[in-house]
C-alpha cells in the first residue's frame, strides 16, 4: 500500500493512501470536531462537524468520508468552518429538546462538549419544540428521541459490530428519527440481544439505561463517569475481536 504526502493546517503529513483525512489528522495529532464518528464502525459523514475546506475546491467536504490524495492541502480550523459548524450545533439544539439540565448524560454529553468547544453561549435560531415520544418499554433501556441527533451511531454499532440491526432508520426531513424492527417498540424486538452496545455509543442522552433518570440518578464524579464511557466505547469496538463476551 502507497503512502501519500499532504499538507493538514500548513504541517506535512504522511498517510496511507485508503485512509481519510479525519485518519490522517488524528495520527498526527490535529483535532476535527467530529459527532456521528465512531472509531472502529463505518462513517457516514452525518453530522458533517469535520468540514474541511481542501484547496482547489469551493465545495466544503467531510473528513471521516474523504480519502486522502497525494498533494492535498487541507484546512481544518478556519474562521468559515468555525462559522459553520456553530451553525450546526445550533440547528441539532433547535430541532431537538436538548435541556441539558435534566437529561441523564448532563456533564457526559458529546453535543455539549461540542456546543462548550464552538464557544455557543446562546441559541441565534428559533427553536422548533418537536413533539417527540419516550419509549421505555425495553427491560433495562429507553430510547428518548428528544435528544437523538441522527448520528446513526447505535444503528452501525448494532449493525457491524452486534449483528443483529435492530436499529435502522425511517422518516424523511424534520420527521426522521430511529426505528426498532420496522417501527416496533423497543421493548418488543426480536432481534435485539439488550447488548447494550447502542446505549454506549450514543452520544448524547437519547438511548440510557433505565434507572438513570434525573430524579434517580446517583452523583458521582464526573470524570470518572467519562473515563467510564470512554472504556466502554473501547470495549464496543474491541469486544468481538477479543471475544470478550462470549461465554
Amino acid at each position: 500500500m502507497s503512502v501519500k504526502t499532504l499538507t493538514i493546517n500548513d504541517q506535512l503529513v504522511s498517510a496511507r493512501e485508503e485512509e481519510t483525512v479525519l485518519q490522517a489528522a488524528q495520527d498526527a495529532g490535529i483535532h476535527i470536531p467530529t459527532l456521528c464518528h465512531l472509531q472502529g464502525v463505518g462513517d457516514v459523514g452525518a453530522c458533517r462537524l469535520c468540514l474541511i475546506e481542501i484547496a482547489g475546491s469551493n465545495k466544503l467536504q467531510p473528513a471521516c468520508v474523504t480519502k486522502v490524495t497525494e498533494g492535498m492541502e487541507v484546512q481544518t480550523n478556519s474562521d468559515r468552518l468555525q462559522k459553520y459548524r456553530r451553525t450546526i450545533i445550533e440547528m441539532l439544539f433547535v430541532e431537538g429538546n436538548h435541556i441539558c439540565s435534566v437529561c441523564v448524560a448532563n456533564g457526559n454529553c458529546e453535543l455539549q462538549d461540542l456546543a462548550i468547544e464552538m464557544g455557543m453561549d446562546h441559541v441565534r435560531l428559533d427553536y422548533h419544540f418537536p413533539d417527540r415520544k419516550v419509549d421505555i418499554s425495553h427491560d433495562r433501556f429507553g430510547v428518548d428521541h428528544n435528544r437523538c441527533v441522527l448520528c446513526t451511531r447505535c444503528v452501525r454499532v448494532c449493525d457491524e459490530i452486534e449483528g443483529a440491526h435492530t436499529w435502522d432508520m425511517a422518516g424523511r426531513g424534520t420527521n426522521s428519527h430511529v426505528i426498532t424492527d420496522l417501527n416496533q417498540p423497543w421493548g418488543t424486538s426480536d432481534t435485539c440481544t439488550s447488548c447494550g452496545k447502542c446505549v454506549n455509543a450514543c452520544p448524547t442522552g437519547a438511548l440510557f439505561d433505565k434507572g438513570s433518570s434525573v430524579g434517580e440518578m446517583k452523583r458521582v464524579d464526573t470524570k470518572w463517569l467519562v473515563a467510564r464511557h470512554r472504556a466502554k466505547l473501547d470495549f464496543i469496538v474491541t469486544a468481538r475481536e477479543k471475544q470478550q463476551w462470549l461465554v
